[in-house]
């Protein structure tokens, strides 16, 4: 319990609105302290499975880069291994469990807009939603038994089921050693939480990061003798065209202004990427997993048709081509160039082998056939 109160008291106060948030980020942050003891104790049960299961979470509220991580390790293990990936599905309108093959028709209502992601872009793989995750394991195992691993996606809080492997994110921009508890920052436990990963990755950094830096943040993290400590960077891939625009436009390697399209928590990195492409940079900032409606597409449309330029384009992400992929958009996004941009996890060269290798050695010991 001391470490809990001074672990909170030696947060560096943030201004008038965190100071006076204090009192409830005490509730929640002690909420949450006993909830991880009772896990601790074994009065809460931790659910194990002889399947390999690979978790992969965060200590805040989301925008350190799982949906890019999640695919990593699909194309990392998909090729040996059959993967199914199990989230709850954020955003979706559906409840219980869904298990979405090759061959299924699911949109982003019914499964999420991430869980949509990995449906259409890996058609080697099952895609799985429940709200209650081990309900969703157990559901998995029971239609797709020879399921070799499984990969959670935020699930660093969900503690009924014990991962065989733990992997945490945290932002370059925002170490999670420098937040806060809710609501007076983003963390959604105190950051001693960290202490239950077996890997922690730095995402989000410069492809060019000097082992001066990499030191600096070891010292911050102080990852403990049984984790393990990578960083790794965005790269981004080829626009592809929005399917429901019906544009030809022909892509080029500049514009006069791009309108960027994004509605996840933190669009910096896609911004610094698209800055290098225009000469002007307009944004329309949506919060993170917003369901977009039609007000807001005709938003969109006209802030495009305000722009005072021939040569312009939209861009968006993948995530949020997702949920405009809506059936009663197709009009309003008719003829506009509307293109998303794939985003792809890299690790600096010194991590990438030694990332792989944990990874694949955890699953290959874990297996029916390790």
């Amino acid at each position: 319990m001391l470490k809990f109160v001074t672990e909170f008291f030696l947060l560096p106060p943030m201004g008038l609105l965190r100071v006076l948030c204090y009192p409830f980020s005490l509730v929640y942050g002690f909420l949450m302290f006993l909830r991880n003891k009772l896990f601790d104790f074994h009065l809460l049960r931790s659910v194990e499975f002889d399947v390999p299961v690979i978790s992969v979470g965060n200590l805040c509220m989301g925008g350190t880069g799982k949906t890019p991580l999640v695919e990593y390790l699909i194309r990392l293990l998909s090729h040996d291994s059959k993967v199914v990936t199990l989230s709850r599905g954020y955003g979706r309108k559906t409840r219980g469990f869904i298990l979405a093959g090759k061959s299924d028709t699911y949109g982003e209502r019914d499964i999420g807009d991430e869980s949509l992601q990995y449906h259409r872009k890996f058609q080697n793989i099952f895609v799985a939603v429940d709200e209650q995750r081990v309900r969703g394991i157990k559901n998995i195992l029971k239609q797709q038994p020879e399921t070799d691993v499984i990969l959670l996606d935020d699930a660093f809080q969900h503690r009924y089921v014990k991962p065989g492997l733990s992997i945490l994110l945290t932002d370059y921009y925002h170490l999670f050693t420098h937040d806060h508890i809710l609501p007076s920052g983003s963390l959604r436990e105190f950051k001693s939480g960290a202490k239950r990963a077996d890997i922690i990755v730095v995402t989000k950094t410069h492809k060019v990061f000097s082992p001066i830096l990499r030191r600096e943040i070891e010292r911050e993290i102080r990852p403990r003798p049984h984790q393990k400590l990578f960083y790794s960077y965005l790269t981004y891939g080829e626009a592809v065209p929005f399917k429901h625009t019906g544009t030809n436009k022909v892509l080029k390697k500049r514009y006069r202004v791009i309108l960027m399209i994004t509605g996840i928590a933190d669009p910096y990195p896609l911004q610094e990427h698209l800055i290098y492409y225009c000469e002007e940079l307009t944004m329309m900032d949506f919060r993170d997993h917003h369901r977009y409606t039609k007000k807001d597409v005709q938003k969109i449309a006209a802030e495009f048709n305000s722009i005072y330029a021939k040569d312009k384009v939209i861009f968006t992400t993948e995530k949020d081509a997702m949920r405009l992929d809506q059936p009663e958009f197709s009009d309003l996004l008719k003829g506009l160039p509307v293109f998303y941009i794939p985003g792809k996890v890299e690790f600096h060269s010194i991590n990438d082998a030694s990332f792989d290798n944990q990874v694949i050695e955890y699953v290959k010991k874990n297996s029916g056939d390790g």
